[in-house]
């Protein structure tokens, strides 16, 4: 049961930590991690799922409210188009991706594939470097 409530509790960091709103979804992976090492298959899908999500939810706002944004798309987007969301895992710059792509109207399992593999690549690199140096 413990193990499901740590999955819940990942998942939802990792969701929140997509969207516009603060999180520290690799800090929760890590004590995830600490506590339920057998799982750490379970927490990288898990996570990834819902940072993904999370993602999704910031590209769906830029889609919907594409008509409201009066800020230039960033160049990276412009420049490499849904490929660029393969970055969407970077603080500070990742939300503004998702969001870019979103108002671009780039197809939306194209978004939610790159999304996927760039948040996976990441939470399975701090669970190779976390069992590494344990």
């Amino acid at each position: 049961m413990t193990e499901w409530a740590g999955l819940a509790g990942l998942f939802s960091s990792a969701f929140l930590s997509a969207t516009l709103l603060p999180g520290t979804s690799e800090l929760t992976l890590l004590a995830f991690l600490y506590f339920m090492p057998t799982w750490a298959v379970a927490a990288v899908i898990v996570a990834m799922v819902g940072n993904t999500l999370g993602g999704m939810t910031s590209y769906g706002i830029g889609r919907f409210f594409a008509h409201k944004v009066t800020r230039p798309i960033p160049s990276l987007v412009q420049r490499y188009g849904v490929w660029a969301l393969l970055l969407s895992w970077v603080p500070v710059i990742g939300d503004a991706l998702c969001v870019a792509s979103g108002v671009l109207r780039h197809r939306w399992w194209q978004a939610m594939l790159a999304l996927a593999i760039g948040k996976g690549a990441r939470y399975m690199s701090i669970t190779w470097v976390f069992f590494a140096s344990a």
